[in-house]
């Protein structure tokens, strides 16, 4: 089984202008917890003295999934880690040719000690402790400097080797470029030398291939994949939680493992206190996701659902629905009319088309038609027209 590292309160809180207070983060970790993901990333405790809080109080609320804190490969950022509790570290450092000679100053081979010593020393301070190494912009980098250091990494005392495709560069459509390649390769390569650890990947979204790079890295045998709530991260953040699960259980994995129908709870609370609303396009998790407007559709799952949607709405405990307006047809107006409980007036054929016609027209205002508030006040209008001493009873009933 794959597992899941969401770090949503590291990468996430990266995304320009979102900050999550420690009571927020801590919502946030449990709704986290109840769908089941296997790691947490909370932050890196050198940046700010309210994230070393957070990472503090999640790290002894007794959750299943372990607390991670994100370091540099500096000794006292390890310590400033260590000291909030976590159970997984995740140091990184980047190889890259020219990260080595533009930023560092230096050559591989002092990264590589560098790295050794930070390792061991957080190795040595916690004996259990989880550790990931990071060879940040791996897919950038030369892979015989991230097998050197990676390899150096594991000896010294790492678990997981993550993947990093920081700036959205790798694509499934290159041989030589693809998530897939770097998983299958660095395996192999470390595996010739007597190293198994776990193989992450961390996916950016730049040119909108996160998802499917991740699921390359997933079919050529990835242990872990990160992700974050909405998608949220760095410029056009990284894999969308909901999207991968749902993805995932679609390629074989159990449905059971995760706890779907927290998910509308925890992105609506993230959407609120990031204030980034989600899309009602968005896959899985947007208002439209499971809505049906076009009237060949909505006639087709009236029959049946299947007709014209792939996915079950009720893993996730939601429900389809349907949208009027211009596109709409009779028998949309037929089942809007049994939502909203006048289920009798669909068998006036004279009154449903009247109806329609009125939705169509409403609709070029541009904006979403409420069903559950405007299909009454659109039967008043034509009950009053057509009985107009009836027009107390009406509004009574239909009152908005």
């Amino acid at each position: 089984m794959v597992q899941i590292l969401d770090s949503t309160l590291r990468e996430g809180e990266q995304t320009p202008g979102v900050y999550f207070s420690p009571d927020q983060k801590m919502v946030i970790a449990q709704f986290l917890d109840q769908i089941g993901v296997d790691i947490i990333e909370v932050g890196n405790p050198a940046v700010d003295s309210e994230i070393a809080l957070a990472i503090k109080r999640i790290s002894q609320a007794g959750l299943n999934a372990k607390i991670g804190a994100h370091s540099l490969c500096k000794i006292d950022n390890v310590r400033k880690a260590l000291d909030c509790g976590v159970d997984f570290l995740g140091i990184f450092f980047s190889v890259s040719k020219k990260r080595l000679q533009q930023d560092y100053n230096i050559h591989l081979d002092v990264a590589i000690e560098k790295i050794i010593e930070v390792v061991t020393f957080a190795k040595e301070q916690q004996h259990d402790l989880l550790i990931r190494y990071t060879p940040e912009d791996t897919v950038r980098s030369p892979i015989e400097n991230v097998v050197a250091a990676a390899s150096a990494a594991v000896k010294a005392g790492v678990n997981i080797i993550s993947i990093a495709d920081t700036t959205g560069y790798s694509t499934p459509f290159h041989p030589q470029r693809s998530m897939y390649f770097y998983v299958k390769t660095l395996k192999e390569e470390l595996g010739n030398r007597g190293l198994y650890p776990q193989i992450e990947v961390h996916c950016h979204n730049d040119k909108g291939l996160a998802l499917v790079n991740a699921l390359d890295a997933y079919r050529a045998g990835a242990d872990i994949i990160d992700v974050t709530t909405m998608g949220l991260g760095e410029r056009a953040g990284i894999v969308d939680l909901a999207e991968l699960l749902i993805n995932l259980i679609d390629m074989g994995e159990a449905e059971k493992n995760w706890q779907l129908n927290y998910i509308d709870d925890l992105y609506n609370f993230v959407s609120q206190h990031s204030h980034i609303s989600i899309p009602p396009h968005t896959p899985i998790t947007g208002k439209n996701a499971f809505t049906h407007y076009a009237g060949v559709h909505v006639k087709a799952v009236a029959k049946n659902q299947q007709l014209y949607q792939s996915l079950d709405p009720h893993i996730l405990g939601k429900k389809s629905s349907l949208a009027l307006g211009m596109q709409s047809g009779y028998t949309a107006v037929e089942l809007a009319l049994k939502q909203i409980g006048r289920g009798e007036l669909a068998e006036n054929k004279d009154l449903v088309n009247k109806i329609l016609q009125k939705i169509k027209v409403i609709a070029k205002r541009g904006t979403p038609i409420d069903i559950e508030k405007e299909l009454p006040e659109i039967i008043v209008r034509f009950s009053v027209a057509n009985h107009p001493h009836s027009l107390g009873n009406e509004i009574c009933t239909f009152s908005v």
